[in-house]
């Protein structure tokens, strides 16, 4: 595999939140766009080394490597230790396409107890604790923009967001971080 450049983030640097919420860029990771028939799931879970879920709205997590169910037939990789993910995809010898995202997507880390309201601002979505437990994921809008949405904690989530849209994924959590705060 060619040696490719390390994209410097395009949040780099910022910080957003109040008392209530933090808002922090994650940091650089590999990711996949995955795609594959259930038949294919067990190898592709043994190269990986995560059960690749197969249900909505949830997750397997070994190490710092994510599998997130997006859809029938499709999942988001996040290997938040640089992992080659597409190296080993490659060796699973069964059907599935593997697209490396590595460089589209940026990632927000939104912490604290008021995390969950910060999303809500923007997001449709019922996060409440009973409704999206730790390890939940989906894929879902906030303001206009498509997001990716994964509880890693009580009080964590982890928002990955395409590049082009990460200034206002950021700006956007960071009113509802004020809005928490009050």
């Amino acid at each position: 595999m060619a040696e490719t450049a390390t994209r410097r983030s395009v949040l780099a640097g910022r910080q957003g939140g109040s008392w209530a919420v933090r808002l922090t860029p994650a940091a650089n990771a590999t990711r996949v766009a995955l795609r594959a028939p259930q038949a294919s799931l067990s190898a592709l879970s043994s190269a990986l080394g995560v059960t690749i879920p197969n249900a909505p709205k949830t997750s397997g997590r070994v190490n710092g490597r994510s599998v997130l169910w997006i859809g029938p037939d499709e999942w988001l990789v996040i290997d938040e230790n640089g992992g080659d993910l597409m190296g080993a995809l490659a060796g699973a010898g069964v059907l599935h396409s593997a697209t490396d995202v590595s460089h589209r997507n940026v990632g927000i880390i939104v912490s604290g107890p008021g995390a969950e309201l910060a999303l809500a601002s923007g997001c449709p979505q019922d996060l409440s604790l009973a409704a999206f437990p730790v390890g939940a994921c989906s894929r879902t809008i906030f303001g206009k923009a498509e997001i990716v949405i994964f509880r890693t904690e009580d009080d964590t989530f982890r928002v990955e967001c395409w590049r082009s849209f990460a200034d206002f994924v950021f700006g956007l959590l960071a009113d509802g971080a004020e809005d928490a705060a009050h």
